[in-house]
């Protein structure tokens, strides 16, 4: 008695998961929907839309107090969110669990304006920091990613050194490394360039576009450099008036910058 043997369509399993990675990269990898944020129970932006693609190099921009560093803390799960929809790299802010928020901040990378390094550590150490809060144990492994991820910023020969002893530009570029060391799908930098003089802003900025251009995660900007918008284009939101709204018209982004 002979048995039918099933085999596995492979060209309809290939189909499956081609849809399955177009479907994905379709996918924002930061979604607002008619989305609330609120700081101590006052309203800092409503209704908040936006969408963004994995592949895009986005600015934000807007005069100081107008919501920007709310959104950013947003999509790190750091701000309250009311009503609409909130999703980020997959998780949904508005029912996001606390001991999901490390997962969720391991897909993003964060780069501050003043660098935010450990003054009492090398650049090595405080890379290794970052590794060992987001769950990295083995330190075999965790070598390995610090040291590829100085060498990608041009800093592997300065790993031992502390921040006081490198220039501005080098203390923006371990931080740069330090936001990589997950391989985020979002690196959120605000002010990455307020710190610098304009020849070293502008080589934080190439680094940027060559870490967007290689690895392809979403890029945010945080900025009131209206020099960088022009240099280097993007999707641009402005922040006005409790609002956040995407914006194309060039004399419209630069009024807003006129602080």
């Amino acid at each position: 008695m002979s048995r039918t043997i099933l085999r596995p369509n492979l060209v309809n399993l290939r189909r499956i998961n081609i849809k399955n990675m177009e479907e994905a990269s379709l996918t924002p990898v930061v979604s607002f929907r008619n989305t609330d944020i609120i700081k101590e129970d006052s309203l800092i932006i409503s209704n908040l839309c936006m969408d963004i693609q994995k592949s895009d190099f986005v600015y934000l921009i807007g005069k100081v107090g107008t919501g920007k560093t709310s959104i950013v803390k947003a999509i790190i799960a750091d701000t309250p969110l009311k009503d609409g929809e909130a999703f980020v790299a997959g998780y949904d802010l508005l029912k996001i669990k606390p001991k999901q928020v490390p997962m969720l901040r391991r897909k993003i990378g964060v780069v501050f304006q003043d660098f935010q390094l450990l003054t009492d550590r090398s650049v090595y150490e405080n890379m290794r920091f970052v590794l060992m809060s987001t769950g990295w144990k083995d330190e075999k492994v965790i070598d390995t990613i610090i040291m590829e991820r100085l060498e990608s910023v041009g800093l592997q020969t300065k790993a031992h050194k502390k921040p006081h002893q490198l220039s501005g530009g080098e203390q923006q570029r371990a931080a740069i490394a330090r936001a990589l060391l997950n391989e985020p799908e979002i690196i959120l930098a605000d002010e990455p360039t307020g710190n610098l003089d304009s020849e070293t802003a502008t080589e934080i900025m190439e680094l940027l576009l060559e870490i967007h251009r290689k690895n392809g995660p979403a890029i945010i900007i945080v900025t009131h450099n209206k020099s960088l918008i022009e240099r280097y284009p993007g999707r641009v939101f402005l922040c006005e008036d409790a609002c956040c709204r995407e914006v194309t018209d060039q004399q419209e982004i630069y009024f807003s910058l006129e602080l």
